[in-house]
């Protein structure tokens, strides 16, 4: 059996595997691996005869569907570099993004290529627009290039650029520190080996039936792609509106692997349970922030023959540890070893390694350490840092630097080698699964010329991993309106992002000796106030 060594290669040499089995489920409408393959090739032909030239970027603002899958691995295909949009972004954040990593093709819809006709002028290297069918007319050209999505399709066959496993092959963004996104951007090398790795410890294979729950924009939500492909399973593909929906989908599609993030898994633990899911469905897997312990506890009694799969990821290196199901009564509040194919070190402020349950800096090394951000060498260079000499798997005689990613995390190990996760080193929030960056909620509430100063930070919550807080002060010579600004956010902002509590106060806020506000005493003066 041959061994996938670029992205699109998970879904070729499934197909060669086993043309006809189900690699995509979507509604009531299903892909073989061979007919999916081939569209794939066709999409990736298309870009071809567009021009796209090798290492280009094409970006994929659709929800969940067969379209987004095909467009995802087809411009690698081509050579080219996808970069797939949340389907949650405004027009304005899917501008900003656009510009930033000169994206030359966008494939999306006409409902939201209507919806981004005003950020569209100015992203001057986009060229070609590709529609997804429809009944509506394409816009006139007007400079800018518009094809549907079947036309692109029946173009010619032609090969793609020729690329190597180190090249780059998409760029995922995420909240950047600096309040506009940022994009990690990953090669084939990082994301075939995080598929492999995964796949390996969570047992897939083909007639695994894994549910795509999250946005495939998250590193999470697209490896459910990656993971099955490699194993030849099948995907079912969900955009759920209600947690009870994901439910439904789990019992018909009698769905063995499911992945998903703390808020929902929370959600889910307060439903009742078909009794036969337990039957079919192998394992639930939890990333993007620690599970509650009552919720963990609630899943697995409705789940009792599903192993939970407790994992800590981030983006710059896709996923970095796993807690085996055997050792989730021992240690539930671990995050576990290293997934195979990686290694997690705990280094001190100087790089020494720390000693057992000393709290240190979680840093990655191995194939899955991203290639940095995209366009933003200062960011990249306080998260991508040479290893110190000596090291754990650096000996005196290596010349060359090994990069690794510093993941700003505070843990800790103990006697047996278990991690435990301590604290956040930066100011982020973690909510609802999504890290938010504080600046970029200020900024949009700036835009709203509402407030005069703001401030925003993460607080503990139940259910969201941290809940959004804002303290304001009143627009020069005029009065805060708490429910205009709320509004102007839900108009402004994905529903992940929106305030959950708006402090108004007086001004000027606080500031540090650098003249900034002072976040930090800012929310820790609110959280003495309100957590008494």
């Amino acid at each position: 059996m041959r061994d996938s060594v670029l992205l699109p290669e998970l879904i070729a040499f499934s197909a060669e595997r086993d043309p006809g089995a189900v690699a995509l489920k979507y509604g009531k409408q299903s892909l073989a691996y061979g007919e999916l393959h081939e569209a794939v090739q066709r999409f990736s032909g298309g870009l071809v005869s567009l021009g796209v030239a090798r290492a280009e970027r094409v970006a994929i603002y659709l929800e969940k569907r067969f379209e987004t899958v095909i467009a995802s691995f087809g411009a690698p295909a081509a050579g080219g570099v996808f970069v797939p949009l949340n389907p949650l972004l405004k027009p304005e954040q899917v501008g900003y993004i656009l510009r930033d990593c000169n994206v030359r093709v966008l494939v999306t819809s006409a409902d939201r290529l209507a919806l981004l006709a005003p950020v569209l002028a100015a992203c001057h290297d986009l060229r070609q627009v590709v529609v997804l069918d429809s009944e509506q007319p394409l816009p006139a050209a007007g400079g800018m290039g518009y094809r549907r999505w079947s036309e692109l399709l029946a173009s010619p066959p032609r090969s793609g650029h020729r690329v190597i496993d180190d090249d780059m092959v998409a760029i995922l963004y995420t909240s950047g520190s600096t309040g506009k996104p940022k994009g990690v951007v990953l090669s084939h090398r990082n994301m075939v080996a995080g598929a492999k790795s995964v796949a390996s410890y969570l047992e897939n294979r083909a007639s695994d039936t894994l549910l795509a729950a999250l946005p495939l924009s998250f590193d999470a939500g697209f490896s459910q792609l990656t993971t099955a492909f490699h194993a030849g399973a099948r995907v079912v593909l969900l955009n759920y509106l209600l947690p009870r929906d994901v439910l439904k989908v789990l019992e018909r599609e009698r769905v063995t692997g499911l992945t998903a993030v703390p808020p929902l898994y929370i959600q889910l633990a307060q439903l009742e349970w078909p009794a036969s899911i337990t039957e079919h469905l192998r394992y639930f897997a939890n990333t993007g922030g620690r599970m509650p312990g009552e919720t963990l506890a609630a899943l697995r009694q409705r789940l009792p023959k599903t192993r939970p799969y407790l994992m800590y990821g981030l983006t710059e290196a896709f996923r970095s540890t796993f807690l085996p199901p055997e050792q989730v009564d021992r240690r539930p509040d671990s995050i576990g070893k290293a997934i195979p194919n990686a290694e997690i070190l705990v280094l001190r402020e100087d790089g020494t390694p720390c000693a057992p349950n000393e709290p240190g800096e979680l840093v990655h090394r191995g194939a899955l350490v991203g290639m940095g951000y995209w366009n933003d060498p200062e960011k990249t260079a306080e998260r991508y840092k040479p290893l110190p000499p000596h090291a754990p798997g650096r000996e005196a005689g290596l010349v060359l630097p090994e990069l690794a990613v510093y993941s700003g995390d505070t843990v800790r190990m103990d006697d047996e080698g278990f991690l435990y996760f301590v604290g956040r080193r930066d100011e982020m929030m973690k909510t609802s699964g999504y890290r938010v960056s504080p600046t970029e909620v200020e900024e949009i509430l700036y835009a709203t010329k509402l407030v005069g100063e703001c401030v925003a930070f993460g607080v503990d919550h139940p259910t969201l991993g941290q809940a959004i807080q804002v303290i304001a002060t009143p627009p020069a010579g005029g009065a805060l309106d708490v429910d205009a600004l709320l509004a102007e956010c839900k108009a402004r902002m994905p529903a992940y992002m929106v305030p959950a509590g708006i402090a108004v106060r007086d001004g000027p806020l606080p500031r540090n000796p650098n003249g900034k506000i002072d976040r930090k005493t800012l929310s820790t003066e609110w959280k003495e106030a309100h957590e008494r």
